[in-house]
């Protein structure tokens, strides 16, 4: 079977295709998706976007980049869809999406319908970041291509497993009869990280996943299970990140929204924290962790102390998981900073020695492809840098969904 896989993010639209050989028995584990052809359109907002293509053959690769004038979100999609669309891309029997937020109602990955459509536009309140956007491109999906059944995965499904204790708020009951509780992100990420773990050998029984990325997060996991993680009702709360600050005292929300200025005081408070504070705000750049560095090995203190604080959380973070889980087997490491920044890695573990922490210069700098252990032999932790694999776990669900409502 031969899937699309669209995983849309708040600056760039991803698209893959897949061929997913359905397993023997039925064993989805065993499911390899192989890549046909990758590409990226990024930057989407400023003034010249990237849309880079990659496609795979046998043996021959071909690859293309260009810039292109992309002035707002239906122009993007319009643009991608005209990209997989074209005779020369291989073909495909059905589409799948990374949707942030499912909302209250929805559990699980589903085939998408009329009725789930109009869940996932109620659910845009909780993502206001990424659900929108996400339910553009699907609805445009499903118009060019009317007779391909369509999926959507979630970010959430992975942390279902948190127990009531992680995933409940102190507040009245009737708000988390709303849907207000602790739902978690990077669910298709840490689910990623685990599958490739588990067919590299066993999985570490207490373990946490650092998704460091534009979006970052920490989650804690037993025998590969989440049992809490750093996130909650929104992709905003948890450490700090690029553009969001991660968790505020709520009396200092109460407090931005009575001295915003008269008018749309939740929306304007609403793109302060989702797209002008964290690190941006901080240190007075763009969202590029490696220029940050730059501008700091040059003197400049606020990117000094953006990077400071954005290690300094997911560092507390990992301290905190230690206690929950009764110490840790494994750290890992994922997202485009986890996976490629080696001194945001040395300055988050750098404070961790005391809980058995250790890793090795050489090969945390050197480390990059594939499941690399960088900690040092003596140390009780292992720590690794394992690739985010969230496009190939929507293949794989969007095939097991597809062979299981073909069996019905």
């Amino acid at each position: 079977m031969q899937i699309l896989v669209i995983n849309s993010g708040s600056s760039s639209i991803k698209f893959s295709i897949f061929e997913v050989q359905t397993p023997v028995g039925g064993d989805a584990p065993t499911i390899t998706p192989r890549s046909l052809f990758e590409g990226e359109l990024s930057d989407i907002g400023e003034a010249e976007s990237t849309l880079a293509i990659h496609a795979v053959g046998g043996s021959a690769e071909k690859s293309a980049t260009k810039k292109v004038g992309i002035h707002g979100v239906e122009q993007a999609i319009a643009e991608v869809l005209d990209v997989v669309s074209g005779s020369c891309l291989p073909t495909f029997e059905a589409v799948g999406y990374r949707v942030v937020h499912p909302g209250p109602k929805l559990r699980e990955h589903v085939r998408i319908t009329p009725e789930v459509l109009a869940d996932l536009e109620a659910a845009s309140e909780f993502a206001p970041l990424h659900d929108p956007e996400a339910v553009l491109m699907i609805r445009a999906f499903i118009k060019k291509f009317p007779t391909l059944p369509h999926y959507a995965c979630f970010d959430t499904v992975f942390h279902q497993t948190m127990p009531a204790e992680a995933s409940t708020y102190a507040l009245p009951p009737e708000y988390a009869a709303r849907g207000v509780r602790r739902y978690g992100f990077h669910g298709l990420s840490c689910e990623s990280i685990v599958r490739q773990l588990k067919r590299a050998g066993d999985i570490p029984r207490r373990m946490v996943i650092a998704h460091l990325g534009s979006g970052c997060s920490v989650t804690a996991l037993l025998d590969g299970s989440s049992v809490d993680t750093t996130m909650g009702l929104t992709p905003t709360g948890g450490v700090v990140m690029g553009t969001r600050p991660g968790d505020l005292d709520p009396g200092l929300v109460l407090y931005l929204l009575r001295e915003a200025p008269p008018g749309d005081r939740a929306g304007q408070v609403e793109a302060l924290l989702n797209h002008a504070s964290g690190m941006v705000a901080v240190s007075g750049m763009e969202n590029d962790v490696k220029a940050m560095r730059e501008a700091s090995a040059n003197g400049n203190m606020r990117a000094t102390l953006a990077l400071k604080i954005f290690t300094r959380s997911v560092t507390k973070a990992f301290g905190g998981f230690s206690w929950l889980l009764g110490g840790l087997d494994a750290i890992v490491f994922t997202g485009g900073i986890g996976e490629h920044d080696p001194n945001s890695r040395a300055e988050i573990l750098g404070g961790l020695a005391a809980l058995g922490v250790n890793i090795d210069p050489k090969l945390n700098q050197a480390a990059a492809g594939g499941i690399q252990r960088i900690s040092s032999q003596d140390s009780p932790t292992a720590v690794l840098v394992v690739p985010a694999r969230e496009d190939q776990m929507i293949a794989v669900h969007v095939e097991q969904m597809a062979r299981q409502a073909a069996h019905r």
